[in-house]
């Protein structure tokens, strides 16, 4: 099989049109899955994608032919190649056409794709196998899934721009259940390396949250003191930057748009020393620092491939600071280009201490775990519905008490980033809904005084 540098080669070699972007995408993952105390699969998979380019000049603008497939031969670059360059010319002028980035090659340019594979999971497999005897001599049951995936991603251009991003990313979820199916607890980590992973520290407290489902009470619906981890504050934190586009606020469309035209960028939206931030460059978070998009949409541009990515604070103090844009985006909202960033970090200013802590000092109030199912029902004010999920605790006098029914929740994590009364200190986090894509986050938890339980759910 021929190297993604070769493959490069051949795309800009036998282009015929004016200019070009060609991205190679090198996916190499492993994974093992686990059920009732046993390892059921394993497997690795390598999967290699290229992305075309092509844009043609024409008398009333550049127009782009932009085509992606499954790519391992010159022969099958050069038809797609073709085919990209003829969608080009059939295509009508982009709106979005801008000039093609140029800079310096990456200094790694040349290195091969880096690889993952199941020897990486040895030390894991023999630690998991101990958990396993230990669950069965207390009659538990342990379900899960371990993922490792390096993706190596070339990009060349016509302009001679010549990068390389290799990024590896890694996650596991664990539920614990009694041998009776009593109770259900879960915990996820994100790391980049599966050696970060501690098994012993993961069994440990799911074991401790199974024993405190042992008491259980039912509770209606209503609004209740909450402590959010950071699971469910990056399940909520997430979705924010998911519509936090420049575009689509100024449009209009969602809760950063100013009710009397354009974007709130400048104001308020959220209590004073709440940021968020991104940047590719945060350790343990470390995400691609250039541009890197397969089509183009309100918040991003294939004419943009290739730029560099700054660090960029999109709320901070408390006030929207700037949304995601691509150049094209940027003129239309006359804002600064602030690509969306592969990581984000939200923290509060003099926040310290952990769950425990914001449990510790709770007179009553409900413990979550993490969200799912998570769906938008106002994108005006970001109002959220979806359901908790293994496990939501009672916490009487500072303490866990036992657990309680599940409930569906109808928030808005903008309104709750103004109205949580404590919070914690930032460390990274797995997000239970999206952290399959999007596993680079950094949250607090959060206690919120009257989180609304709007119905009682009977999802387990």
């Amino acid at each position: 099989m021929s190297t993604p540098q070769a493959l490069l080669d051949v795309a800009l070699e036998s282009t015929t049109a004016d200019s070009c972007v060609v991205l190679v995408r090198h996916a190499s993952t492993a994974n093992l899955r686990w059920a009732n105390n046993t390892l059921t699969t394993n497997g690795v998979t390598t999967e290699v994608q290229m992305t075309v380019v092509s844009m043609v000049d024409g008398g009333q603008g550049a127009a782009v032919g932009v085509l992606t497939s499954s790519m391992t031969s010159p022969g099958q670059v050069r038809k797609l190649v073709s085919a990209a360059d003829q969608a080009a010319r059939a295509a009508a002028p982009a709106s979005d056409a801008s000039p093609l980035a140029e800079g310096d090659p990456s200094p790694d340019f040349d290195e091969p794709e880096a690889l993952t594979g199941l020897d990486g999971f040895m030390g894991f497999a023999e630690r998991l196998g101990e958990a396993f005897g230990r669950a069965n001599a207390t009659k538990q049951l342990l379900y899960g899934y371990v993922e490792h995936d390096v993706t190596t991603t070339y990009l060349a251009s016509s302009t001679g721009l010549r990068l390389r991003h290799e990024q590896p990313t890694g996650h596991i979820g664990i539920t614990q259940k009694p041998t009776d199916f009593s109770a259900s607890a879960w915990v996820g980590r994100a790391v980049e390396q599966i050696d970060e992973i501690d098994v012993d520290s993961l069994t440990d407290e799911l074991t401790r949250r199974v024993g405190w489902a042992k008491r259980r009470i039912d509770l209606p619906a209503g609004r209740y003191t909450t402590i959010l981890p950071p699971t469910a504050v990056a399940d909520l934190a997430i979705y924010a930057y998911w519509v936090s586009g420049a575009r689509d606020a100024f449009e209009g469309q969602t809760v950063f748009s100013d009710p009397a035209g354009g974007t709130r960028v400048g104001q308020q939206v959220v209590k004073p020393g709440v940021r968020m931030h991104s940047d590719p460059y945060i350790c343990g978070l470390t995400a691609c620092p250039f541009v890197l998009t397969t089509s183009s949409s309100s918040t991003a541009s294939v004419f943009d491939n290739g730029l560099a990515i700054a660090p960029t604070s999109w709320i901070d103090d408390g006030v929207l600071r700037a949304l995601v844009t691509s150049r094209h985006t940027a003129r239309l909202t006359s804002l600064d280009n602030t690509p969306g960033i592969d990581n984000l970090v939200v923290s509060v200013d003099g926040a310290a201490g952990s769950v425990e802590d914001l449990v510790a000092d709770t007179d009553r109030g409900l413990l979550l775990t993490c969200l799912w199912y998570i769906r938008e029902v106002d994108p005006h004010t970001l109002l959220l519905t979806g359901l908790t999920r293994d496990g939501v605790y009672l916490v009487e006098g500072g303490e866990v008490v036992g657990a309680v029914n599940n409930f569906r929740f109808n928030e808005s994590p903008i309104d709750l980033l103004n109205r949580f009364s404590a919070a914690g200190e930032t460390v990274r986090s797995f997000s239970r809904e999206w952290g399959d894509y999007f596993p680079r986050t950094a949250t607090p938890p959060l206690r919120i005084p009257d989180f609304n339980m709007s119905t009682v759910s009977q999802a387990s």
